[in-house]
């Protein structure tokens, strides 16, 4: 009997000893509107590969892909409460956020993805970064993905500025986005991207204007009105994850930094990770006998300089460095 005594004393005194241990582990909540194998959600599931191993298990990020809590405005909204920690979000609904992102989102801003890589990887993307984190956002900015070049989709090419007339188009939810598309010729039509399929299913729009990737692995080209791609190149948009500020409050210094090295890491990595999907799903997207239309890039910038106009004159400066980036 006194060896069963002994026996549960032991047990509850190593219970007691590892409590503390086994309270430190903290699990992050990571979400993203793209499934699993996607760019962006892979490159962040790898970093918290690298963070679980860093740690010896301390931290483990737990993602939450296909939009599992909601789209782009609901994780935005749960990341400022601490009900999630990582968010992937396009820069299109944070420049409401903080001004000075609407000049990423700005028709023909860049001239191709290049000079866009250029941009987010120096100075001028650490800056933003910094505004962000420092704005009242609740948001702490860890790092850029790359989120290609943006061209229409729809059922008929789209060529030129009259190829759009009549036709409603969604845009991200941003008013830049819908005059973008007013000045290109069309209707554009501010939706939520969980609302999307259904819409170019029902016939809600007429079309829409994303990547390669998301129109293949959104299975948009399976709808009547994903049939033909057109490369209108209008907007080159870098996408950004973040961290809940609520959160990250509450992390030691040490590991801040450690986070942030990684984030840099999975930014590079998202990179590689960009290039051979999007190889991957043109391909597939030509199989499936998607077209693949070439546009009147021309003609389409001309068109959209009224939004130029309009939205970049108090960025001046920052559109010189920008268009200075080689």
């Amino acid at each position: 009997m006194s060896r069963v005594f002994l026996g549960a004393a032991l047990s509850a005194v190593c219970l007691v000893a590892s409590a503390p241990v086994l309270a430190q582990k903290q699990v992050i909540k990571a979400t993203d509107v793209h499934p699993l194998g996607y760019p962006t959600v892979e490159a962040i599931v790898r970093m918290g590969n690298k963070l679980e191993k860093a740690t010896n298990g301390r931290y483990s990020i737990q993602m939450y892909p296909s939009m599992q809590l909601g789209g782009e405005k609901e994780m935005i909204e749960q990341a400022q409460v601490g009900a999630l920690q990582i968010a992937r979000i396009s820069v299109g609904p944070m420049g409401p956020i903080v001004d000075e992102l609407n000049v990423f989102n700005m028709p023909f801003v860049f001239k191709d993805e290049a000079q866009m890589r250029e941009v987010i990887d120096g100075p001028i993307g650490a800056e933003m970064l910094t505004k962000l984190s420092n704005s009242s956002a609740r948001l702490v900015a860890l790092g850029w993905m790359d989120a290609g070049t943006r061209n229409v989709y729809s059922d008929k090419p789209v060529t030129k500025p009259a190829d759009l007339k009549g036709m409603k188009i969604r845009m991200m939810g941003n008013p830049i986005f819908v005059e973008t598309m007013n000045a290109m010729g069309g209707n554009g039509i501010a939706m939520g991207f969980n609302e999307l399929h259904q819409a170019l299913q029902s016939g809600v729009v007429d079309g829409a204007e994303n990547n390669e990737p998301t129109l293949f692995a959104q299975n948009h080209y399976q709808t009547p009105r994903g049939k033909v791609y057109s490369l209108t190149g209008h907007l080159i948009i870098p996408e950004i994850f973040v961290y809940s500020k609520v959160s990250w409050d509450k992390l030691p210094k040490a590991d801040q930094t450690l986070i942030r090295k990684l984030s840099r890491e999975a930014q590079l990595e998202q990179r590689k990770l960009w290039d051979a999907y999007v190889a991957e799903a043109t391909t597939k997207l030509k199989a499936a006998g998607i077209k693949f239309v070439k546009a009147d890039k021309e003609a389409f910038f001309q068109a959209t300089q009224p939004v130029r106009d309009k939205y970049g004159a108090k960025y001046a400066d920052l559109i010189k460095r920008i268009r200075a980036t080689k």
